[in-house]
């Protein structure tokens, strides 16, 4: 469900008491956690129960499982989650009612009224972005407030009301929701085309971050990455119409360049060039090349925004990861768990590229479960080529969004390049970890990949393994 913008953006301190429809997404969840800090009554409601809620009830909030119309209470204003329809019940209620009905952008939009804002966008590397940022600035004694898609690893939050100036927020762009920011910093790690069910076309998608750069506010600046095809045709456009962009990357014209890499299994070590002189190292402690260019272009924020380098690149070289972004699950009989978000082509293959550099001499076995029916549809042959970087894959189903008639993670089984006997389409959610834990063998690293509840099959796959460690081990006698 698409809300449009109010009229006239209410801050957050006037809306009421407010109620969260799809309070446990990622995204309404952080806005709920941040009102919460401040005092506000809160409220909400979703699908099924989760850690999420039973963290904002512990916070204050009065959060319900399932949606039902008598559920907004007292409520003055009702935030929307995107995934939900115009016919549920509680929409349908508020409508009645005449309440204020806001997007999650515009809700955010409130709590950020105020204070000097730095969204970070792209296709790509969004949630790592400003993660690395917020948790830059902190190390630089600042105390910024912030929304993100993902938990941090340290902490278990997506979300925080600091009592600096700064707020970073992760400007998603699926909804257009990131054109009803107005950013002092707006970073671009990339633009490379997505939700095409959203967007008309790839142009209609590039489109849309010419205009994010229009809302920057005056005196702000852009951040783009020139090594992405996409965000340096968006840098050079933005500085034709006169506005102050700094770029990263390891192309030469960088202006904050990344030179020296040495890419790890479980990290990589980098040094920041800026305008010619050498600034120092940053250690990255996540898997991935790409994750340099997601701590350059923090840096490189962070540095427009007035803090000293020394200490930035100190701050960033303890960033200890988000969850889902090659999240570490744990390990049984010699084989390794990982877990990561990556949904789209590009992002599966760097998260692949990582794995492999993790896995060193075993072998990538790969769980992935498609995030939407629509991007599988567009996007099924880019998959399944991305997918031809491990060397064993089960595939499920799409989930995310409502069914579309014959498009089911079969349709990805011909592009993906390996052999038949080495890919796996499976339809069943309680067979899913049975069948990667049947052909993994010690050395081997598995990643699940994809949709959040893939994630739970991890730890099935961990306990089947040591299960069946446990069984091979008893002598023959008692078995």
């Amino acid at each position: 469900m698409i809300v449009p913008p109010p009229p006239e953006l209410v801050p957050a301190e006037k809306l009421g008491h407010v109620h969260f429809v799809g309070i446990g997404g990622a995204g309404l969840s952080g806005i709920a956690r941040i009102m919460l800090a401040r005092g506000m009554t809160v409220s909400g409601s979703d699908a099924k129960d989760s850690l999420t809620l039973t963290a904002l009830r512990a916070l204050g909030a009065t959060c319900y499982v399932g949606h039902d119309a008598d559920h907004l209470g007292t409520a003055d204003t009702v935030v929307v989650s995107t995934a939900i329809k115009e016919t549920n019940p509680e929409v349908v209620e508020a409508r009645r009612r005449g309440l204020l009905l806001y997007s999650r952008a515009a809700a955010l939009s409130a709590v950020m009224d105020g204070r000097r804002v730095a969204a970070v966008s792209g296709a790509h590397g969004k949630t790592t972005t400003s993660s690395m940022l917020a948790v830059a600035l902190q190390h630089c004694g600042a105390d910024p407030s912030f929304a993100i898609g993902g938990n941090f690893n340290d902490t278990g939050t997506n979300a925080h009301d600091g009592t600096g100036d700064i707020f970073v927020v992760e400007a998603d762009e699926s909804d257009r929701a990131f054109l009803q920011y107005s950013p002092e910093v707006a970073v671009v790690t990339n633009v490379d085309p997505d939700h095409l069910d959203m967007y008309a076309s790839p142009e209609d998608y590039h489109q849309a971050f010419d205009i994010f750069v229009d809302c920057i506010v005056p005196g702000g600046f852009l951040v783009a990455c020139v090594d992405d095809p996409g965000a340096r045709r968006l840098a050079e456009s933005a500085r034709a119409r006169g506005v102050d962009v700094r770029t990263y990357g390891e192309s030469d014209d960088a202006d904050v360049r990344i030179d020296n890499v040495v890419v790890r299994p479980l990290g990589s070590t980098f040094e920041l060039v800026v305008h010619g002189r050498r600034q120092g190292t940053i250690d990255v402690h996540v898997a991935g090349r790409h994750h340099t260019w997601n701590a350059a272009a923090a840096y490189t924020a962070a540095i427009g925004l007035g803090f000293p380098s020394a200490e930035l690149r100190e701050g960033l070289s303890n960033y200890a990861g988000t969850r889902r972004r090659f999240e570490y699950k744990g390990a049984a009989a010699g084989v390794r768990v990982y877990d990561d978000y990556g949904h789209h082509p590009t992002e599966m293959l760097v998260n692949l590229r990582a794995a492999r550099g993790a896995a060193g001499d075993g072998r990538v076995i790969v769980c992935f479960r498609p995030l939407r029916h629509t991007r599988t549809q567009f996007f099924y042959r880019e998959l399944g080529e991305a997918l031809g970087l491990a060397d064993e894959v089960i595939v499920m189903d799409p989930t995310g969004d409502d069914p579309i008639p014959g498009v089911t993670g079969a349709l990805i089984l011909p592009h993906i390049p390996l052999p038949p006997e080495r890919i796996v389409y499976e339809r069943s959610w309680s067979a899913a970890p049975v069948r990667v834990a049947e052909r993994v063998r010690p050395g081997d690293l598995v990643l699940t990949l994809g949709a959040p509840d893939v994630a739970l099959i991890g730890p099935e796959v961990l306990e089947l393994i040591g299960d069946r460690l446990e069984s091979e081990s008893e002598p023959d006698a008692a078995r």
